[in-house]
């Protein structure tokens, strides 16, 4: 069965930015990162989805 992306790497990318590990993956490997920062990743991807719904409010 085929893998869907929910994240565009760009948008993945911009997080890790805004995070501060985005030097761990500017190669495109993101099994570089650890546990804590994928779950910051998503985390804060959530949050900015839970913005965006709130000012369409």
């Amino acid at each position: 069965m085929g893998r869907k992306t929910i994240m565009s790497d760009k948008t993945k990318y911009e997080l890790a930015e805004e995070l501060g590990f985005a030097d761990k993956v500017k190669d495109g490997d993101w099994g570089n990162i650890t546990t804590r920062e994928a779950g910051s990743l998503v985390k804060r991807a959530v949050e900015k989805v839970e913005e965006m719904m709130a000012q369409q409010q």
